[in-house]
């Protein structure tokens, strides 16, 4: 199966999960799986939430930012990848000054 972004309508999602400004959206889901290519301009965020029944993971492609993770802020630059397993909270913040381009996957814990 391939899934092509570039076919995918990209969603502005404003002020998501409480945060600052919007995130750039394309998804992909089914029953197992929510994968996404997201797009966060400088200053802008993904709040913090909590992944109760699943967990994500978040690899960044370009630009920089960190991630808050158990009280604990980590930088994320292209090539890295931030991971939050089940019954966690975590936020991504974009504090560069270009867009930060990230795939997520959240599997559906069965």
């Amino acid at each position: 199966m391939i899934i092509d972004f570039r076919n995918i309508e990209e969603k502005v999602i404003e002020n998501f999960r409480g945060s600052e400004k919007s995130l750039r959206l394309r998804a992909y889901a089914d029953e197992d799986n929510k994968i996404m290519m997201g797009r966060l301009e400088p200053g802008a965020s993904v709040g913090l939430h909590t992944h109760e029944g699943n967990s994500e993971i978040v690899y960044v492609l370009s630009g920089s930012g960190k991630a808050v993770y158990k009280d604990e802020t980590m930088k994320l630059e292209a090539g890295m990848c931030h991971y939050c397993p089940k019954g966690c909270g975590h936020m991504v913040i974009n504090d560069g000054d270009e867009d930060m381009v990230f795939f997520a996957v959240v599997p559906e814990h069965k």
